[in-house]
């Protein structure tokens, strides 16, 4: 396992919620879920992808099978290559330890690499991030300073702040705030809010 994690600019995209876990033990940054080929008809989960890369640019770090490659496709065409980066598992015959037998094409998935290789598959394409120049990140503590935790009306005005921002309104309260740090600043939200609410 790796000691220490990195924290990157880009935003990575992964298939499922293993391999989201996988990543979270090994870089510091937002991951996105597709939920395998959910992707194709959950129009909100793309427009947060789109989003992802017009910010901070995004990686997409799908199995190598073709389940995997057909989801990246899909992305790459979407976005028409936009800010899009592409990391690559090797292929690496075995199964997940959680599975009962290996995939239909024999390889394990982002889930069962090794820390190593993952980070030998993403090093092209990761852009390390100073911590010292890093922007003020929207905490939790803001989140019900701001009304959107906390309170009676707390899921309704996350629910329309979502909404207005055209993100899945299933995200939770952890992976709104990895999204909103990577698109926005404390003060657009803080802006927006009083948009929303206020006026």
């Amino acid at each position: 396992m790796v000691n220490n994690m990195i924290k990157i600019k880009e935003a990575i995209v992964v298939e499922g919620n293993y391999d989201k876990i996988k990543l979270s033990q090994i870089v510091d940054t937002t991951i996105v879920v597709t939920d395998g080929f959910m992707i194709f008809k959950n129009k909100s989960i793309m427009n947060m992808i789109g989003k992802l890369a017009d910010k901070c640019g995004v990686i997409v770090f799908t199995d190598s099978d073709r389940a995997g490659f057909q989801i990246r496709n899909y992305i790459k065409n979407s976005l028409h290559g936009k800010n899009i980066k592409h990391a690559y598992i090797p292929d690496v015959p075995g199964k997940e330890k959680r599975k009962d037998k290996p995939s239909k094409e024999g390889f394990l998935g982002v889930e069962g690499i090794s820390d190593e290789v993952i980070l030998n598959s993403l090093k092209e394409c990761i852009t390390p991030i100073d911590e010292k120049n890093d922007k003020r990140k929207i905490t939790k503590a803001d989140l019900c300073t701001l009304g959107l935790s906390g309170g009676a009306d707390s899921r309704q005005k996350r629910n329309i702040l979502l909404k207005k921002l055209h993100l899945p309104l299933r995200l939770s309260t952890n992976a709104m705030l990895d999204v909103l740090n990577s698109v926005y600043s404390y003060e657009d939200i803080k802006d927006l809010i009083n948009d929303i609410f206020i006026s």
